[in-house]
């Protein structure tokens, strides 16, 4: 089982990440902001580390995540909260923690980013289209990292329960896709490091997650 340390542990993809990691049997450290938010990290099944994205630095962050096997960044303003914001955390907060997982000779490290046609055909807001460009240039600094990654860019969000079946490949129609079937991606990731180095759109589907892994892992 793997060790593995969550960035944005307590958000919605984040919780569910964390329960399912735990139930697989891994060990799993979750980083929160807030203090209230380690006991129901705690009761999902992690040990919660204390820190706050916007204001570590790599080597910070580096300490706290020494010893993990994999690094799955969570985090996100989902185009909310200003631009600033988005900037701090999907673009600052996603180089500190590439540099912070260098610096502890943390090879793995999966990023939930998104998909490329989000939004599009709809009005959105400026802040909105800042956070598409930032997922990019996060999207384009992993990917120049050296790092063993993967890129996930689920569809949009939904918090229908997970069926356990996706669509899953380099490029997809869009659509949208539970939470909890984002994070049993993650989770099967997590178990699958010959994916790597790759880039994964991710929708609501028929085809069960350990399947379509199978079928990307074969083609790589």
């Amino acid at each position: 089982m793997s060790q593995v340390f969550v960035v944005g542990a307590a958000g919605k993809v984040g919780r569910h990440l964390v329960r399912q990691l735990a139930e697989r049997g891994h060990r799993v450290r979750a980083l929160h902001r807030k203090a209230e938010q380690a006991d129901a990290l705690r009761s999902d099944g992690a040990l919660p580390v204390s820190g706050d994205l916007q204001q570590l630095d790599a080597a910070g962050l580096a300490e706290l995540l020494a010893g993990s096997d994999v690094v799955v960044f969570s985090a996100g303003a989902g185009g909310k909260g200003g631009v600033e914001t988005t900037r701090a955390i999907d673009g600052r907060g996603l180089q500190v923690a590439v540099d912070a997982a260098r610096r502890a000779g943390v090879q793995r490290f999966l990023l939930v980013s998104a998909f490329p046609e989000a939004g599009r055909g709809t009005s959105v807001s400026d802040t909105f289209e800042v956070y598409m460009e930032v997922k990019k240039q996060a999207d384009v600094y992993l990917a120049g990292s050296g790092l063993e990654w993967v890129i996930l860019r689920p569809g949009t969000l939904s918090d229908a329960e997970g069926s356990g079946l996706v669509t899953a490949g380099p490029a997809i129609a869009y659509g949208e896709v539970p939470r909890a079937d984002v994070a049993a991606t993650l989770v099967a990731l997590v178990e699958r490091p010959t994916i790597a180095r790759a880039i994964i759109e991710l929708t609501a589907g028929s085809t069960p997650v350990g399947e379509a892994l199978h079928y990307l892992a074969s083609q790589a």
